[in-house]
């Protein structure tokens, strides 16, 4: 049963399965197992980053593509639902709406990509897919009547997955509120949409994929026509990022570029895809967790580590949160150097 989900793509390492079930039932429970709003929020935006890792994943650990304009089709998933409910009203039609809008849009600009750009070899490619990517945020930014500006647009949703609507009285969980129907809808629908990658990845077209990432010349001579592939592909990541962003913007009711297309985030998609491992889905997961649980807390963890030192020399000053950025930088050279396969990939190499 539990094979035919994951499309026969098992953990192949016990302490893997350990880790990612503890993972899947942390965010499960995540809202009624912590009351703070930092940790709502931290778990909610560690199942958007899964989704959106996982579709980039596919890019670059399954068929070897580098790609920067990414952030453009989450930023086209959060614009088109934001500005849907923002103009048309808070309903369930407008943001389906919106949403179907943005995946056409979001996929058409894809196949443009793959079919003008996929004949570009390496870091063309990459510096065309960056180029785009920046000419849309651009854009973004100066159609201010319409998307906000750089200050972006607040909009309200429909009524079932407000904050401030009670639909339940629990007698040990606590009231059930709108708040907590969306975190579930943006949980399940990551849940979803992972095991869609997977069984995307484990099927014959993810085996063309792997094939066309080790040696696309004999894939090519084998009757694969590689840049079918390539583009379709590009589409499919597309789709879901367009998804990730969707529901990214359902759950901060907010649109922005620092939200949704800052090359920074970019950054961050490569980081977690590195730390987790390249090709594999599951590194997705691992990667996204890690990454998101230090940038929410490792400042606290060390404003705590700060204070317990404040009697050493030099060290305080090393562990003031501030210097959070840096010590970030230092795990990612550690788990590079200790991981250069991934974290799933170094436990899949021990067993």
């Amino acid at each position: 049963m539990i094979s035919a989900i994951l499309s026969g793509d098992l953990p192949r390492s016990r302490v893997l399965g350990v880790v990612l079930a503890v993972i899947l039932a942390v965010l499960a429970v995540a809202p009624f197992a912590f009351s703070g709003a930092q940790a709502i929020n931290t778990a909610a935006k560690i199942c958007v980053f899964i989704v959106l890792v996982a579709s980039y994943d596919l890019l670059l650990g399954y068929t070897g593509i580098v790609s920067f304009a990414h952030t453009m089709f989450y930023g086209l998933g959060g614009y088109g639902v934001g500005l849907a409910l923002y103009g048309w009203g808070a309903t369930w039609s407008a943001a389906a709406g919106g949403l179907a809008l943005a995946l056409v849009a979001g996929v058409a600009l894809a196949l443009l990509i793959g079919l003008f750009s996929l004949r570009v070899r390496a870091i063309f490619f990459a510096m065309m897919t960056l180029a785009v990517a920046s000419a849309f945020a651009i854009l973004a930014a100066q159609l201010s009547d319409i998307t906000g500006g750089e200050d972006g647009r607040s909009f309200r949703v429909p009524e079932l997955l407000r904050p401030g609507s009670t639909l339940a009285e629990l007698p040990l969980a606590g009231p059930i509120t709108g708040r907590t129907v969306t975190y579930y809808l943006v949980f399940l629908s990551a849940l979803a949409l992972f095991l869609v990658g997977l069984r995307i990845v484990n099927s014959p077209f993810g085996r063309v994929l792997q094939a066309i990432r080790e040696n696309d010349f004999r894939a090519e001579a084998l009757g694969y026509r590689t840049v079918y592939y390539r583009t379709a592909a590009n589409c499919l990541a597309a789709a879901m990022a367009v998804l990730a962003g969707a529901l990214n913007a359902l759950w901060l009711r907010y649109i922005g570029p620092d939200t949704t297309l800052s090359f920074a985030i970019m950054l961050d998609i490569l980081l977690m895809v590195v730390i987790g491992g390249m090709g594999t889905m599951y590194g997705a997961v691992i990667g996204a967790t890690l990454f998101i649980l230090a940038q929410n807390y490792l400042q606290k963890l060390m404003g705590t580590a700060a204070k317990a030192t404040e009697a050493l020399p030099l060290l305080p000053n090393l562990l003031h949160p501030d210097r959070w950025l840096l010590w970030l930088g230092v795990l990612f050279v550690l788990s590079v150097y200790f991981f250069p396969a991934g974290i799933v990939g170094k436990l899949r190499q021990r067993r």
